[in-house]
């Protein structure tokens, strides 16, 4: 059992130190997370919401690669 959760956290590990893998992820969660409030606060049809709710995320996500980037090469050694 042990050898199974070593591997589980050293695929996490290695996941979470990717900065493009996991500001992909970030941005696809937001992204889903914006045509959903936009769908739901404006009545908005999926197709509108999600053009609506996709410059904002995308933004976002480069920002968090960004700020990712910079802490890992600043703070993490």
């Amino acid at each position: 059992m042990t050898e199974v959760t070593n591997g589980i956290f050293k695929i996490i590990r290695s996941l979470v130190g990717d900065s493009v893998l996991l500001a992909v992820i970030y941005t696809v969660g937001h992204i889903l997370v914006a045509i959903t409030t936009v769908r739901l606060i404006t009545g908005a049809s999926w197709f509108d919401a999600g053009l609506t709710a996709l410059i904002e995320p995308i933004i976002n996500g480069v920002w968090f690669y960004v700020l990712h980037k910079f802490v890992a090469k600043r703070f993490i050694k």
